[in-house]
């Protein structure tokens, strides 16, 4: 008996310990009520504060950026910035010193675990902070990388995407355009591209170099520095054939191919008018020696 009243006079301790501690976290909680509104306040303040600095950023400043992909990217930076500014403002309201000190440490331990877990996510969040700070590369811009060609329509944080001139988007992960290589027609408003054709051995080959000089030279404008170019290359099987090389305007593919459709029309009337020959593979069969028989079969099949 003596043992059960021992256990109920524990339990009633127990509770009556719980009640003075629950007491004194209110206690607590009321005496801290006004820190907490402040903090609460604190942070209220401070989010709109980083919505204005940022829209302030984008019309003032971030708008003389011409890149898109740049200008958000610099936004959210700053924006979040001011958002931990006011955090641990409010953690300084609420005197948690030593609960600031403790999350910063376990932010640098996590921080760790994330960077070990995600290496190719970061990666590609590195490649497209590079892209967007790359002065070659901007929005529309006409590129052409690892055997794809396109439009460049957005640059994120971990890909790039492209749209082809048949209208369909290639998603390209940053890290593997960052290694990579590739061409940027955008960049230069010239090119040069070539054409290549052949004539016959019996063709006055000083007179064909002179027509063609002179008519790419008519119908496509060359400015200082750059010139029309012939050369003949070699002996072909039924030609001899020849590379022409000229500038044009030239900031996506379409350009170049229309240019060079226009080059191999002029060629092709100019050499007909003056009766300039463009042969042919012909393949001749000389039996030489050798006898031709035929063979009949008769309706048995026996010859």
């Amino acid at each position: 008996m003596s043992i059960i009243l021992q256990n109920k006079f524990s339990v009633e301790d127990a509770i009556g310990k719980l009640w003075d501690k629950l007491d004194g976290w209110l206690d607590a909680i009321i005496l801290k009520l006004p820190n907490i509104v402040m903090a609460i306040l604190v942070m209220i303040l401070f989010y709109f504060i980083a919505k204005g600095v940022r829209n302030l950023l984008r019309k003032f400043l971030l708008h003389r950026i011409s890149q898109v992909s740049i200008q958000d990217i610099i936004a959210k930076v700053v924006f979040l910035i001011v958002i931990l500014v006011g955090f641990f403002i409010a953690l300084g309201v609420l005197e948690l010193d030593k609960v600031l000190t403790s999350i910063l440490a376990g932010a640098g331990v996590i921080g760790l675990a994330i960077g070990l877990a995600l290496q190719g996510t970061l990666s590609n969040t590195f490649g497209g902070l590079i892209l967007s700070f790359m002065p070659r590369l901007n929005i529309d811009d006409y590129i052409e990388t690892e055997g794809t060609s396109g439009f460049v329509s957005e640059i994120s944080l971990r890909n790039i995407v492209i749209r082809r001139p048949d209208n369909n988007y290639v998603i390209v992960p940053n890290s593997k355009f960052v290694d990579g290589s590739f061409v940027n027609y955008s960049v230069s408003d010239r090119s040069r591209i070539a054409v290549t054709c052949g004539v016959g051995y019996e063709s006055n080959l000083q007179e064909v170099e002179d027509l063609v000089v002179s008519i790419i030279a008519e119908n496509f404008e060359q400015k200082d520095g750059e010139e029309v170019e012939f050369f003949f290359t070699e002996f072909g099987d039924s030609s001899i054939n020849f590379m022409t090389r000229f500038w044009i305007d030239m900031v996506k593919s379409k350009q170049e191919h229309t240019a060079r459709h226009k080059a191999v029309k002029l060629i092709k009337s100019n050499f007909d008018a003056k009766g300039i020959n463009i042969p042919f593979p012909i393949r001749t069969l000389d039996f030489g020696k050798n006898n031709l028989q035929l063979v009949t079969q008769d309706k048995n099949g026996e010859s």
